[in-house]
């Protein structure tokens, strides 16, 4: 079971970091409206340690959790609250020593000898809870300096039509619901990073069979469909930017699709103008959506 765990864990860690998410960043705060970083806590509010701390981040930002706590099943159920049907628990691990007592086979003297050992268990966001004590749900109070918003840019993204969900800590489109999930602008460094980030989803927001219906063949997470699709809403995201007059902070997590974008690349030297030929037709296509000065005047 220790290696298990052991190999686990050094697989995720080297996965992520050949990924090139660094499992202690994001570019917008973890929901603790500081713009700090925070350790993930138990229960009681002790924080985690060593390799928990990195696993329980690189959980945290792939499942966008903005809370710190975390329990196990067990824990919660002695608070009289239920985990969701249907949610999984993330993984950590507890490292101790047993002590056990040896004979020697040739002069019957016993000797102990202690021997480490490591065990996996799970546990769960609170997020993945219902009826904990409220407590457990606090908002943190807002940072006092605001990122402001910029007009222009805001009646931009309005006319498009897309519904945007607001709150969380994870930035996303969904296409199920055909909803855009962001964090609260406050979650950002600054209005640039937030307008980028949304340029960006809008982008895959195109891509629906009632708008553009762009489809690379993505099967599954991290296959070249997915690659090609991201690079898409990468390069969409700096022509809109462009188009508004924007500056934003370079993405760190975009960092992650690197290494698939070159392999996407270098299996294909057409790739990166079909991929800006799709990005073009999608900043065209948001740009149609704008309501023309003639008829906003007249409206």
């Amino acid at each position: 079971m220790r290696s298990n765990v052991y190999q686990k864990i050094t697989d995720r860690i080297v996965t992520e970091l050949e990924r090139g998410v660094r499992p202690w960043l994001k570019p917008w705060s973890a929901g603790n409206g500081e713009g700090r970083i925070v350790r993930p806590l138990r229960a009681n509010g002790i924080p985690y340690q060593g390799i928990n701390v990195l696993m329980l981040w690189s959980e945290a930002i792939k499942k966008g959790y903005a809370s710190p706590i975390w329990m196990t099943y067990r824990h919660a159920a002695e608070l009289k609250a239920n985990v969701r049907k249907g949610e999984h628990g993330s993984l950590i691990v507890y490292a101790d020593k047993t002590t056990r007592t040896e004979t020697d086979s040739e002069t019957g003297e016993d000797t102990k000898r202690e021997i480490p050992f490591m065990k996996g268990y799970a546990v769960f966001n609170v997020e993945q809870i219902e009826g904990l004590p409220e407590h457990y749900y606090a908002k943190p109070a807002p940072r006092t300096a605001t990122v402001q918003r910029i007009e222009r840019v805001e009646s931009f993204f309005a006319a498009t039509g897309a519904k945007v969900v607001l709150g969380g800590s994870r930035a996303c489109y969904v296409p199920s619901t055909d909803n855009i999930h962001m964090p609260c602008i406050d979650f950002f460094r600054d209005s640039e990073s937030f307008y980028a980030t949304l340029a960006h989803e809008l982008t895959h927001w195109t891509r629906h069979p009632s708008r553009l219906d762009r489809d690379f063949g993505r099967k599954r997470l991290g296959d070249e469909g997915y690659a090609m699709e991201e690079l898409v809403a990468e390069l969409g995201s700096a022509f809109l930017s462009a188009d508004l007059e924007l500056t934003p902070e370079v993405r760190e997590d975009h960092a992650a699709y690197i290494g698939s974008w070159i392999k996407v690349l270098k299996n294909d030297k057409r790739a990166i103008f079909t991929a800006a030929s799709h990005a073009q037709r999608a900043a065209d296509f948001l740009h149609g959506l704008q309501k023309p000065a003639a008829q906003a005047s007249a409206a």
